[in-house]
């Protein structure tokens, strides 16, 4: 019970401060469990990164979700994504059964600004650190550089992941020699989550004649084909139930879930409430979970059976070629969303490179840094 109290309290410190989107959260659980914590090595971090690259759904959710996994079973990956998801969920469920007055507010529009500001320097930190364990030569920094450029240069999730498979690709082609490595051989792919996700993705369209069965298969079904995580989910979310609702509804939603930490999918917490006013607890519920499952029985199913292929050379070239152009991406996501939503003039990049200094030379813990600038954001403002 202890080990599932510790990674539910730990996960739930981090839902209420990792603003940023996926490529910020790379860079908290990387800091805190990899390097604080040691709950993981380097590696079998690297080597989830990649698979959550490739899984529809929320990649930083699910890397979340793999985190638990390996600290504490299939209970810790419940209270690693119960932790990390409920503040976000929370707060836009707020939002819902409110109003946005309250997100209007000066005070708090500085201090998410000032969070913000603190985004762009844990991504900057994420990428310095990343860029150091995983490029180890010409070839990775080549493949970072590339992919952070094409990326910057046609922004849009198929570029992305055009990039990672072509890295892929190259990776399984070099003659990759990989250190002797312990793999648990009684791991392998779970046959059971990967028929549930299929029946569910299968099945749900059949009984969805009520409201809520309704809003279950519309955001499943979301959640089982979005590649690219949380800026990718918003629009397409907008296509299925825009209509739905007002204009002026959704975009409260839209700008609401990039204005609060954790999971940007927790958007579909704001709609299932605003979708079912007669009960906005069990809509928001409903639309949640259901946009969430596909993707983490997808993990479970495939989680096993990647940690024995990675340790093979093929796979180990293609995984660390993903890792390399994952760099790329981050260095990529730095400037776009991050640093162009939080950096706005002078003040704003002083902070960063205060920000960068109390982080990096200091090594002031990330907790008083997060107090810091939420007052100084609510200050300024």
């Amino acid at each position: 019970m202890k080990v599932y109290l510790e990674i539910l309290f730990k996960f739930f410190g981090l839902g209420c401060i990792s603003f940023g989107g996926p490529a910020a959260h790379i860079g908290y659980f990387q800091q805190t469990f990899v390097e604080k914590y040691k709950w993981l090595p380097e590696e079998q971090y690297a080597r989830l990164i990649a698979l959550s690259q490739f899984l529809p759904g929320p990649g930083s959710s699910q890397l979340c979700f793999a985190i638990g996994y390996v600290r504490g079973g299939l209970a810790g990956a419940i209270c690693s994504f119960l932790g990390f998801t409920f503040p976000s969920f929370l707060l836009l469920y707020l939002v819902a059964i409110f109003n946005k007055t309250f997100m209007q507010q000066p005070w708090f529009e500085g201090m998410i600004h000032g969070l913000k500001i603190l985004a762009v320097v844990v991504v900057a930190d994420a990428c310095l650190k990343m860029s150091h364990k995983f490029c180890h030569g010409v070839f990775e920094y080549t493949l970072a550089a590339g992919t952070a450029i094409g990326i910057l240069l046609m922004p849009g999730i198929w570029v992305q992941m055009a990039f990672l498979v072509l890295a892929a690709v190259v990776g399984m082609t070099r003659n990759t020699e990989t250190k002797d490595e312990v793999v648990d051989q009684s791991q392998k792919f779970k046959l059971f989550p990967m028929i549930l996700f299929l029946a569910l993705f299968l099945l749900t369209p059949i009984f969805s004649n009520n409201t809520f069965a309704k809003i279950f298969t519309e955001f499943y079904s979301t959640g089982s084909m979005v590649f690219g995580g949380g800026h990718v989910v918003l629009p397409i979310l907008q296509q299925i139930v825009g209509d739905q609702m007002t204009s002026d509804q959704f975009l409260t939603g839209y700008a609401s879930a990039q204005a609060v930490p954790g999971p940007m999918f927790t958007l579909a917490s704001y709609l299932g409430a605003v979708l079912t006013p007669e009960q906005p607890f069990l809509g928001a519920l409903t639309a949640t979970l259901a946009i969430f499952v596909p993707g983490f029985l997808l993990l479970l199913s495939l989680q096993g059976a990647w940690q024995k292929l990675a340790s093979k050379p093929a796979i180990a070239g293609a995984a660390a070629a993903i890792n390399a152009a994952v760099v790329g991406l981050l260095v990529a996501a730095l400037y776009d969303p991050v640093f162009e939503s939080a950096v706005k003039n002078t003040v704003d990049m002083a902070l960063v490179a205060a920000g960068f200094y109390f982080l990096r030379t200091l090594k002031v813990q990330i907790a008083y840094v997060v107090v810091g600038y939420a007052l100084v954001g609510s200050i300024l403002a």
